[in-house]
């Protein structure tokens, strides 16, 4: 922040991620509002996040992101794993798969039934569709003319086709749009791309209003230490920026949107939470709030791969060393070919049992294979094949390891913790063997390299799905929304911290239960509402 700049904002937000790229565009709209963006990670000026297949090399890196492990985990067999979050303005969605997925109109419809009035999907629907700038023509749930463009996944692949097929032997119906309500089904995914190149919270929302309007601005690089609490209410921030300590005065209200992580960790270190757990990192209490850093829920993917034979897979096209200046070229000159693909270009869903009502599972189809994002493609030809759990019922927490702002928060998501999600996860690898066990696949001889075919129990298959386990990118609700009998509930309806006036949570935290299925999009959408009653409320 130049010294000139004046310190004074009607509204400071925390975190230039996904949420807080939209609220940093609604709430500058107006020119009277003064609105400050504080982003710990830099600017999005690295070619990789902008073409889409950079998810390759941004996952996994410093530069781009936070790198965060896990605590060992005891439902993966003990074992830590990355926990990937964007490191830039765009946050997440400067490094993730591009999807563009609402979920299904049941999670809204749950969450007012547990009391949250104004959060239906008929509530909701509106506000993805204000957001949005499809390529389909306008109907009754898309609509053009929006900050983000969603277009179909750019690359159509035989193998991934032939998927489709070997899903409709298997009485997975294929069909065209998952974002209806109802998303029941296989399909190419749509992604958050325009013409070939990553679109990003920040290249949507943030940047455009940065060009335009004297009111917003935006600081990189700053680390904030505490959001500063006066006779109880949120009265601004402090900061630590190239070693100096700095502070803002928020006239309005402050709005914590750095995510699912970051929100309950800087909640702690400002005196908001359980007593007992502040006391103990030496931290004065200023609110009681025992849910902050609660409830986490995460979709775990469980990755089995099949070589195949007789088909281009992106192993193949990149292990070509001639074939790279090719596809390099085609991406320059037209915007297309295998550079301008999503990391998972189909998906369908599922479900497990007849125990459920609407799909409970979803599949990731990849044209691809390698052992983990940031690692390397295999060099031979494969897909893989990602099943997740949906609606898991184990819950994990995020908390504050030291009362040093820079210390990394302990993340246990407590994965395969219940027995509901055990056999969700038994079930998850059986139902992809049966898809691939349909007449349309055996063309290319798919061979399950691993878990492999010689795993057939139950007790192996969980065996195998505790090893090919990790993290989706989808940490939601440690924060979580709830009515005023809620014990847990860290944020009301209106998304206002218990018991701190001035004091909102923005993000992907506020879900008190995990939406069916990739998470940015919903988190967009919790920013847009939020944005709406903090204007409605002034």
């Amino acid at each position: 922040m130049p010294p000139s700049m004046d310190r004074r904002f009607d509204y400071i937000i925390v975190g230039a991620g996904s949420a807080g790229c939209v609220l940093a565009d609604r709430l500058s709209a107006d020119p009277r509002n003064r609105v400050l963006v504080l982003e710990a990670g830099g600017n999005d000026d690295w070619i990789w996040l902008h073409i889409p297949v950079g998810y390759l090399f941004a996952i996994g890196n410093p530069r781009s992101d936070w790198m965060f492990k896990t605590e060992p985990e005891p439902g993966l067999g003990g074992r830590q794993i990355n926990y990937p979050r964007g490191k830039v303005i765009g946050g997440s969605s400067a490094i993730n798969a591009m999807i563009y997925m609402r979920g299904q109109a049941a999670d809204y419809d749950g969450w007012r039934q547990l009391g949250l009035p104004g959060w239906g999907w008929d509530d909701v629907l509106p506000l993805f569709m204000a957001q949005e700038d499809h390529i389909d023509p306008p109907g009754p749930t898309h609509a053009r003319g929006g900050p983000l463009r969603v277009e179909p996944a750019p690359m159509r692949w035989k193998v991934l086709d032939a998927f489709a097929e070997a899903a409709a032997q298997a009485g997975v119906p294929t069909v065209r749009d998952f974002n209806s309500g109802d998303n029941a089904g296989c399909a190419y995914f749509d992604v958050t791309q325009k013409n070939g190149t990553r679109w990003s919270a920040a290249r949507g929302f943030l940047k455009p209003a940065l060009k335009t309007r004297k009111n917003l601005a935006l600081v990189t690089g700053v680390h904030v230490t505490r959001i500063v609490v006066e006779n109880g209410r949120a009265t601004g921030v402090e900061w630590v920026r190239n070693g100096q300590r700095e502070h803002a005065t928020a006239e309005g209200e402050v709005i914590l949107s750095a995510g699912a992580i970051g929100s309950p960790q800087l909640l702690e270190l400002s005196g908001i939470g359980d007593g007992a757990r502040l006391q103990a990192l030496g931290v004065q209490t200023l609110a009681h709030l025992p849910g902050v850093g609660e409830n986490l829920q995460d979709h775990l993917q469980i990755r089995p791969y099949y070589k195949v034979k007789g088909v281009p897979t992106m192993n193949a096209l990149y292990a070509d060393l001639w074939r790279r200046p090719l596809m390099a070229l085609e991406y320059a000159l037209f915007r297309r070919g295998p550079m301008s693909m999503a990391p998972s270009h189909m998906g369908a869903f599922v479900k497990s049992s007849e125990a459920y009502a609407t799909p409970n599972v979803q599949i990731h189809v990849q044209p691809l294979s390698l052992d983990a994002f940031g690692e390397p493609l295999h060099t031979f030809p494969a897909i893989t094949i990602s099943a997740c759990n949906l609606r898991p019922t184990s819950r994990g927490g995020v908390h504050a390891t030291s009362p040093d702002p820079l210390a990394r928060p302990a993340i246990q998501p407590n994965y395969l913790s219940t027995q509901e999600d055990e056999r969700v996860a038994i079930d998850c690898l059986k139902l992809v063997r049966d898809i691939v066990a349909q007449p349309a696949l055996q063309a290319y001889h798919p061979e399950e390299h691993r878990p492999g075919a010689q795993t057939t129990s139950d007790a192996d298959l969980l065996t195998a799905a505790r090893a090919l386990g990790a993290t989706i990118f989808h940490p939601v609700g440690t924060a979580k929304m709830g009515t005023d009998d809620d014990a847990s509930a860290v944020v009301d309806a209106r998304l206002r911290v218990r018991g701190v006036a001035g004091l909102r949570i923005a993000d992907a935290s506020v879900m008190p239960r995990i939406t069916s299925g990739n998470t940015n999009a919903p988190t967009l959408m919790i920013a847009e509402k939020a944005a709406r009653m903090i204007l409605q409320d002034r």
